[in-house]
């Protein structure tokens, strides 16, 4: 869906908001289920993608050693399968997005310097296979996500931070660099995407938290300023880096992350109306450098750190129940 249908989309359902009755403005609505942990190592900063309705999750850091295992998750049946591992240099805080039935992975830090080397992952034949490196410079902290049949890479730190974004087609295997985006430079954003729109926010810049909030259509490769995720004229600040983005029933969401401290904080985002609002805090322990896995009908949050401790827990997000502490 493109801005213009968007906004038309908008328009029609804003009169109908009022009317229903389990409304996202109640603020008892969500809840937290754990599910099946994770079958590898504990880590943090690891990349996701999410292929015919299976999520999978490919490097990270474990405390320790970087790594390069690759993992299957179930969520029908809430179980793992570890697959083939990937066979490029181990790394943390790469990125990951799905195109056409195949995951695609690159970029990161792989414990002396940023890299920018780019691969593909076929569930069909369980190999990997290099592609063109990435048309930017070598780096971390970056955010990857596909819309409109292409995929896209941005922002980051390769010595400073960064603020390009750059379009991947897996048809000639080519990069090209995209213009347009007004925001700030940033590290270690936050993205998800809603009716093949990507929202990206959140993030970090010469050590401040940014607050500038955008929209990316992918049809007429434009992006649009949406409200700030500050904005005076409501009750809320978010503002944090670290943190994972997930979408879910036509809703965005930003949980966890740092800023003064760790949190699990969880805020709800409705493109209808530009508009954010708190949900029931993500129940496992504060964290940042979580992941997130986005299927058309559930949505779990899983891993990250605390300190130098490493988390294996694996929480769906169920905003349609009344939140439980007790399930």
């Amino acid at each position: 869906m493109n801005l213009k249908k968007m906004y038309l989309k908008s328009a029609i359902l804003l009169l109908l908001i009022g009317l229903v009755s389990c409304s996202s403005d109640d603020d008892d609505m969500g809840n937290w289920v754990e599910s099946s942990s994770f079958d590898g190592y504990s880590r943090a900063n690891s990349a996701a993608f999410v292929i015919n309705d299976k999520g999978y999750i490919v490097a990270g850091y474990d405390g320790d050693d970087y790594m390069y295992d690759l993992w299957e998750y179930d969520k029908d049946g809430d179980y793992w399968v570890q697959k083939a591992d990937f066979p490029g240099i181990p790394r943390t805080a790469a990125v990951g997005f799905s195109l056409h039935g195949k995951g695609y992975f690159g970029t990161g830090y792989d414990g002396d310097d940023e890299v920018g080397d780019f691969w593909c992952y076929d569930p069909a034949s369980n190999m990997w296979t290099q592609k063109a490196d990435f048309g930017g410079t070598a780096r971390t902290g970056a955010i990857g996500f596909a819309v409109s049949g292409k995929g896209y890479i941005g922002t980051g730190y390769d010595g400073s931070e960064l603020k390009d974004f750059w379009q991947y087609n897996d048809a000639t295997n080519e990069w090209t660099q995209l213009y347009g985006f007004g925001g700030n430079k940033r590290r270690d954003a936050a993205v998800f995407v809603i009716d093949d729109l990507a929202y990206v926010g959140t993030g970090i810049q010469n050590g401040r938290y940014q607050s500038d909030f955008y929209v990316f259509d992918g049809i007429s490769e434009t992006w649009k300023r949406l409200r700030d995720l500050d904005d005076d004229d409501e009750d809320y600040k978010i503002l944090l880096s670290n943190g994972v983005g997930f979408s879910l029933n036509g809703f965005g969401y930003i949980t966890t992350g740092a800023a003064s401290g760790i949190s699990t904080n969880l805020w709800e985002y409705n493109p209808l109306i530009d508009k954010w609002d708190d949900r029931p805090d993500f129940e496992g322990a504060a964290r940042q450098d979580a992941n997130s896995f986005s299927f058309s009908d559930k949505a779990f949050v899983l891993m990250g750190r605390s300190g130098g401790y490493y988390f294996d827990d694996n929480w769906e997000y169920r905003p349609d129940e009344e939140s439980d502490l007790d399930d």
